[in-house]
């Protein structure tokens, strides 16, 4: 298996609140999610086999992440894409919490956990890159 790589972003969030204003704004499911690091169940997320034309943004702060345009359909269970909107807007994370190295995806402009990142699965996709971001994580402007 092809080792994830870490494509560049930012190396810390532009802005974020505090905890206790997380736990005002966001449901329990999305806090569990974009604030603790959690991943919802696969092939249940809103977002899953959405090819519904627009921009997806994060559900904790509304950052622009990603578009239809990107988005493919790897029937892992979750939202994938190819490529973030753009470099900045995502930032990366080694994440060693399973036993294996993988590479987290949070939001650059909150810090927000959205999934993870893989490359080198074999997709027919520009980039041979899986962002695999919960459904939970995001909202879709449609258009």
């Amino acid at each position: 298996m092809t080792q994830p790589h870490t494509p560049a972003g930012p190396a810390e969030p532009t802005g974020a609140r505090t905890e206790a204003q997380w736990r005002d704004i966001l449901t329990p499911e999305e806090y569990a999610v974009l604030r603790e690091g959690g991943t919802e169940r696969p092939f249940v997320g809103e977002y899953t086999d959405t090819m519904t034309t627009g921009t997806y943004r994060c559900r904790a702060c509304g950052a622009k992440l990603f578009t239809s345009q990107e988005k493919f359909g790897s029937h892992c269970g979750w939202p994938s894409f190819y490529a973030p909107l753009a470099k900045d807007t995502v930032r990366y994370i080694t994440d060693s919490s399973l036993g294996m190295e993988r590479v987290e995806v949070r939001c650059a402009a909150c810090d927000s956990h959205l999934g993870h990142v893989f490359h080198g699965e074999g997709y027919d996709t520009p980039t041979d890159d899986r962002y695999c971001i919960n459904s939970i994580s995001l909202t879709l402007d449609e258009g």
